[in-house]
């Protein structure tokens, strides 16, 4: 008898055959929300981005933007990153790499991760979620990748828990609502000082304070790519056919409790709902709250379209090309709300009449742009200079060798 001697390596990067539809799918799709939710955030220099005292048309955008857009973005590609986790130790595993040689691969990814997240915020916007993404790609990669099925039934307890909390603090609201406390406080929103810098050098200033404490806020998402990893596991979207019960249900169910509980604030913010400071801080975290049930419901909407793609049309094909390169799309925004709406550069919020019209506009061109330019190097069969740079920290010379 023999005995294999042959050293075992890790692989590069994922290639173009091995890519799953509906992940790609999403990404693409969702990168509007996430264009248009930042948008607002940096026309109004605030946390959510809302005008206070809306009139006429931003009156429903306001109530548009509480209900579809504001966090509920970020919980997609929360989901997504857990998901690509699973998916990236599976085949490196498939490589016949050894769980030391995986590991290592995972955790250089997600240092330098954190280390895109931190030239992100310096230079272009505080709002980073590259640097949270690395932390908790690191944590998971040490404490939950390995874990055996039963243990990753936890996080499914977790989310149950998540929609008792949320249907309490729901009830809570829409009692204060019917006994009908009177006022008419905002939402409230926290002023954001980079976006209001008069210069580029003091913009960096407040930024580098101010990535910290947010990337200190929005760690809890663990919990969130925690359930990607969990339908990663089951092979929810490769194998979407099979899944198609669990994922009709999670959309319906997902969607709903993130509509039902951002109402509240969403109707507060377009100025249809009067009440006082204590209410809308609470419907506030309601609205946070159920946002994070977007993610999984968001995904599993892309994952029943997927499903019934036999061969992606043009639309399809331009939005899974952007969402192949979704690190490159996301800081080309980025840069777009610097040259275009910093008070120092362009300003053109407040060129144009109303600030939310104009930043909702700019935010589609902005992500159009990018699908636009995502098709063409798709069809060049290029890779997005955000990913070249990423795969070859992490893979060396061969993470941009036969990837796409």
């Amino acid at each position: 008898m023999s005995i294999d001697t042959t050293p075992r390596t890790s692989r590069g990067p994922v290639r173009r055959a091995e890519r799953t539809l509906a992940p790609d799918l999403a990404r693409g799709a969702m990168l509007l929300i996430i264009a248009l939710a930042n948008v607002a955030g940096v026309v109004f220099a605030g946390e959510p981005g809302l005008d206070a005292t809306p009139e006429g048309t931003d009156r429903g955008l306001n109530f548009l933007l509480f209900e579809l857009v504001h966090a509920r973005g970020y919980p997609v590609f929360a989901v997504m990153f857990g998901y690509g986790l699973v998916q990236l130790a599976r085949r490196q595993d498939a490589s016949g790499a050894t769980p030391k040689q995986v590991r290592s691969v995972l955790l250089r990814r997600n240092l330098w991760l954190v280390v895109f997240g931190f030239a992100h915020a310096a230079l272009l916007y505080y709002g980073d979620f590259l640097g949270a993404y690395g932390i908790v790609g690191i944590v998971m990669t040490l404490v939950l990748l390995r874990r055996g099925d039963k243990f990753h039934r936890i996080v499914l307890v977790l989310w149950a828990l998540s929609a008792v909390e949320i249907l309490a603090i729901g009830a809570i609201v829409v009692s204060g609502i019917l006994e009908g406390s009177g006022g008419s406080a905002p939402l409230p929103s926290g002023h954001v000082d980079s976006l209001a810098a008069p210069g580029y050098f003091a913009s960096m200033v407040d930024r580098l304070a101010e990535w910290p404490v947010h990337t200190l806020t929005v760690l809890p998402f663990i919990i969130i790519a925690w359930l990607g990893m969990w339908a990663a596991r089951r092979r929810v979207l490769e194998e979407p056919a099979r899944h198609k019960t669990l994922l009709t249900w999670t959309a319906v169910l997902g969607l709903g409790v993130a509509v039902a509980g951002g109402l509240p604030a969403a109707l507060v913010s377009a100025g249809w709902l009067h009440v006082d400071d204590s209410a809308t801080s609470l419907m506030l975290m309601l609205h946070g709250g159920s946002g994070m049930f977007a993610g999984p419901g968001y995904v599993a909407v892309f994952g029943l379209i997927a499903m019934r793609v036999t061969r992606p049309g043009p639309v399809v094909g331009a939005l899974s090309a952007l969402g192949r390169r979704s690190l490159s799309g996301y800081l080309f925004q980025s840069v777009a709300w610097l040259v275009l709406l910093a008070p120092f550069t362009f300003a053109l919020g407040d060129r144009f009449g109303s600030p939310t019209v104009t930043g909702l506009i700019i935010a589609l061109a902005v992500w159009l742009v990018t699908v636009l330019i995502a098709r063409l190097l798709d069809k060049r069969k290029q890779v997005g200079p955000a990913e070249i740079a990423l795969r070859r920290l992490t893979y060396g010379p061969r993470g941009v060798v036969g990837a796409e």
